[in-house]
């Protein structure tokens, strides 16, 4: 199923309309004011808009890359449960801790194994998880990285930034499965052939996001 064949619920439609009433999101380019919205919308929490950091042209190839069908690989199945109109590979079932390895972070070999590269990542439970995929020859087309807690999280986000890849995380310690998928769900919902995102008002021309490594 494609965004053109989803029906939005009048509760969704009505939050996003609260949303934008409370903060102006119209200064953001199309991609990036979805994935904003969308994990705001998720938690309720607006101090998002300046925890996030993404950049335009990235998130435009992994819309490419996710609407032709790249696979997506989650870290845990609340993430999964979240992401309702797309199949996900989670291997956390199949995993084993072990000295210095964590389920989690086996289930990201396990995954890798069974993807290969050019797959869109979507970690937001376990800060080992997004470590061990650094590790990884991976080659992602996207990594949502935004697992939650105090010990690791914030770390692994600095990491998955200093590395270079592709990426969307925060500077935060917050986070979490909900807003991971919902990270994945904008993109997952924007029309190809569209620069509107959804119950989108008239913005103002996109500027430039400056929301590179903090």
């Amino acid at each position: 199923m494609f965004p053109g064949n989803r029906v939005v619920h009048p509760i969704e439609a009505e939050s996003f309309r609260r949303l934008r009433a409370r903060l102006d999101t119209s200064h953001f380019p199309p991609l990036t004011r979805a994935v904003v919205e969308r994990v705001i919308h998720s938690a309720a929490d607006l101090e998002y808009a300046t925890d996030l950091v993404m950049d335009e042209g990235t998130l435009e190839r992994a819309h490419a890359a996710l609407h032709a069908g790249a696979p997506v690989v989650v870290d845990v199945e609340m993430v999964a449960a979240g992401i309702t109109r797309r199949e996900t590979v989670c291997r956390l079932k199949d995993a084993e801790s072990g000295p210095g390895l964590t389920r989690s972070a086996h289930a990201v070999r396990l995954a890798y194994e069974e993807v290969g590269p050019g797959a869109l990542w979507v970690i937001g439970c376990a800060p080992t998880a997004l470590e061990e995929l650094l590790t990884l020859d991976a080659d992602p087309a996207l990594v949502i990285g935004l697992p939650v807690g105090f010990v690791g999280a914030a770390e692994s986000k600095a990491a998955l930034r200093e590395s270079g890849l592709p990426a969307v995380s925060n500077v935060s310690e917050k986070g979490g499965s909900a807003v991971a998928a919902a990270a994945l769900n904008a993109l997952l919902y924007h029309p190809v052939s569209s620069p509107i995102t959804l119950f989108a008002s008239p913005a103002s021309p996109a500027s430039p996001v400056s929301k590179e490594k903090p």
